[in-house]
């Protein structure tokens, strides 16, 4: 609720869609004292943040493994104001799974940054001393190359050009990029490549540290979050969707759902996928350069494959795998089954999967098994009691080569109407950050309209004062 010193302005904004850039957005104007309806087609908040009830099972699992990372500073504080930011658990050690099936631990050290991980960097086991000489000198001259010589060229060619060896580029430039921003790397605008190593590993120690929820997606980000709203007498409208916008001259005068009920508000915020947008708008409004630029905008897949099995194979809460087909695995914990036989569920996580689409899911978890039976003795005497495979197709946009130039701004030509979600400019990838940035950027928008000028997004983590010498001021 707003504060005391805080005047309802009674203003009305209408948000369509329900996902972190919609709640983030909703979350920052109603603690301005606006009239808020947040406006979701399916049952459930949070949009690919979300989790489902498998029928084979009965559980609730994840659509897809999400985690944040310590310089999401946007993501953390929108936790915080919904009250969840305990449901995440911080990890200072990663675990990776080399090309021969060694498992080597990764941590950071007491070094400031940006050398607090290269002691770590230093002792991995399946880099030769020149690659990671190689590496050290690449990493350096990404992070000083300025953002603007950086954009539209293609990382794999930046990578060439500096000479990393292929094993350097699949056991070390894959390995992060691909798991980040879940394309190839010929298909990576360097811009945001030199956005995840610097603002993930280089600027600040705590950048680095993954942060995996405790609970389900659903529980987190609809259950939890569907209660903080409302006590923020946010308008929540869950199962209703909203279908198209009515614009008349410069100004949206409302918006309609499949059935013709109309919604009436003073601003709207549309917090849809960008392949949504146009089809929102009346067919005469979409030829505009500033849509027409969105529907440009190309995506990528994630699968996750989440295995029962009938034993612990590992006692790793998660691992990255290098020069696999398998990225990531979580432990997801123990249960009993509909047979009341104890279950140990695994989910893997492949990035970029396109690959995938010419197997079937029989074929996608054999591969799995037999690389987790590489690794883990364990494993070569488990059986898969059930599995299920889910690909989202388009899971995130890509950040292909030149892709800033098809990011909208969150305000737009027409002055009532504002875009949110990840896609749009934010200078940050497809990422939970990044869509909640979006949410707050387009609430700011909102506030400066009513003359308030409090600022809504958080900063970035303090750079390091050696950061700040060896790369320059971020």
């Amino acid at each position: 609720m707003p504060s005391n010193s805080q005047t309802s302005i009674n203003r009305r904004v209408c948000i369509i869609g329900g996902g972190l850039a919609g709640i983030a957005c909703a979350t920052a104007l109603a603690e301005h004292g606006f009239e808020v309806s947040l406006y979701e087609a399916r049952k459930h908040l949070g949009g690919r943040a979300g989790s489902y009830q498998d029928q084979g099972s009965n559980e609730i699992i994840d659509n897809c493994q999400h985690v944040s990372m310590g310089c999401c500073t946007n993501l953390q504080k929108l936790c915080r104001q919904l009250g969840i930011a305990d449901s995440f658990e911080t990890q200072k050690q990663l675990h990776f799974i080399s090309p021969d099936n060694q498992i080597t631990s990764f941590g950071e050290s007491w070094l400031p940054a940006p050398f607090h991980l290269s002691l770590a960097f230093w002792r991995l086991p399946y880099l030769s001393f020149q690659d990671k000489k190689l590496f050290a000198s690449g990493v350096k001259a990404l992070a000083k190359a300025p953002y603007s010589e950086l954009r539209g060229e293609k990382f794999s060619d930046w990578l060439h050009e500096r000479h990393q060896s292929p094993e350097l580029i699949n056991r070390i430039w894959e390995v992060v990029l691909v798991s980040s921003l879940s394309e190839s790397l010929e298909r990576i605008d360097a811009a945001y490549a030199k956005k995840v190593f610097f603002d993930g590993f280089l600027a600040n120690r705590k950048g680095w540290r993954v942060e995996i929820p405790d609970v389900s997606l659903d529980d987190l980000y609809s259950q939890r979050t569907l209660s903080a709203l409302q006590e923020m007498q946010v308008n929540v409208l869950p199962n209703r969707r909203l279908r198209r916008l009515e614009i008349a001259g410069n100004k949206v005068i409302q918006a309609a759902d499949s059935n013709d009920n109309y919604v009436e508000a003073d601003e709207y915020v549309l917090a849809v996928p960008h392949h949504q947008v146009t089809q929102m708008l009346p067919t005469e409004r979409r030829d505009h350069p500033l849509f027409a630029a969105i529907d440009k905008i190309e995506t990528a897949p994630i699968s996750s494959v989440h295995l029962w099995l009938d034993r612990r194979i590992t006692d790793l809460k998660h691992a990255v795998f290098v020069e696999k087909f398998s990225q990531w695995i979580f432990s997801r914990g123990s249960s009993k089954n509909k047979e009341n036989k104890q279950t140990h569920r695994y989910q893997i996580v492949i990035s970029a999967s396109r690959n995938l689409s010419n197997m079937n899911h029989d074929e996608i978890v054999e591969t799995v098994m037999n690389e987790l039976k590489e690794v883990w003795a364990s494993a070569r005497e488990a059986n898969v009691l059930h599995f299920r495979v889910i690909t989202e197709k388009r899971a995130v946009f890509s950040v292909t080569p030149g892709i800033d130039e098809l990011r909208a701004s969150q305000a737009t030509h027409i002055p009532n109407l504002h875009l949110a979600g990840d896609w749009t400019s934010t200078n940050w990838p497809a990422t939970m950050e990044g869509a909640v940035r979006s949410g707050y950027l387009a609430a700011e928008n909102i506030l400066r309209k009513y003359d308030i000028k409090n600022p809504v997004l958080a900063p970035y983590l303090k750079q390091s004062v050696l950061s700040r010498l060896i790369f320059g001021k971020r």
